[in-house]
């Protein structure tokens, strides 16, 4: 079978323009996310019951049922309810954009609020106890102990939650959004050509995902603890030192 470059080229050029759609969709989603999980985890592990069982009852919500029905309930279902129609939030509610980043959003964070409660069961509660008997307050004890121990435990969980709503931004486009995938799908049903257009959009999606595991892989290794400059050497003369005597 010959490879018609001309179409394959054409095809990623459209999907190309696609693509800041998909990124605001990720950045904005997985943003959102991420604070709407630190919030989530710290009602989960707070000391009232009633907010602690509100937030498993998230968690469960939004981690056992598929995405796909979630998205489509927020944009298709409620726009049924006249309450919702007339309320202040229809003007976000009726935008398709806004709903799939919402729906990322909501899902994502109940993943990431079990990855970070995680993390937090991580941290060494002699570390916590040192902290506070050399008077650290809360928040300092939070910034310089708990939350680099916390993250560095976390982070290859958070990193392939991160690289899963990349990918997740494909379903975007059932709610008539047109990122890389919405725009594939146009295309398909122009053309029907499947495989060489897909082939495009896959190979969009692993660059920008070996982009996302480059990146998560540097912050990992910059949190990583390191031995000191000099301590390897040093045990070398020592070990020679020994030999000689």
């Amino acid at each position: 079978m010959l490879i018609d470059m001309h179409f394959l080229v054409g095809t990623m050029l459209q999907l190309l323009q696609a693509l800041p759609m998909t990124l605001l969709l990720f950045a904005t989603s997985v943003s959102i996310g991420t604070l709407l999980a630190m919030l989530v985890v710290w009602i989960r592990v707070c000391d009232v019951a009633v907010l602690r069982q509100l937030a498993r009852g998230y968690i469960f919500l939004f981690r056992g049922s598929p995405l796909l029905i979630q998205m489509f309930l927020l944009y298709y279902g409620l726009s049924q309810f006249q309450a919702v129609r007339q309320s202040l939030f229809w003007p976000v509610l009726r935008e398709p954009v806004a709903c799939a980043v919402i729906g990322l959003a909501m899902c994502t964070a109940g993943y990431m609020a079990e990855i970070f409660r995680g993390g937090l069961l991580t941290v060494p509660v002699q570390q916590i106890e040192a902290g506070r008997a050399i008077g650290m307050s809360r928040g300092l004890l939070a910034w310089r102990i708990i939350i680099p121990v916390a993250l560095r435990s976390c982070l290859p969980a958070y990193s392939t939650e991160v690289i899963l709503m990349m990918k997740a931004t494909s379903l975007a486009s059932l709610v008539t959004v047109y990122e890389v995938s919405g725009v594939a799908q146009r295309i398909i049903s122009e053309t029907y050509r499947t495989m060489e257009v897909f082939l495009c959009a896959a190979l969009i999606y692993l660059l920008l995902n070996f982009l996302i595991v480059r990146t998560l892989a540097l912050i990992e290794w910059k949190l990583s603890p390191r031995p000191p400059a000099g301590g390897r050497p040093t045990i070398k003369r020592n070990a020679l030192s020994t030999r000689r005597g």
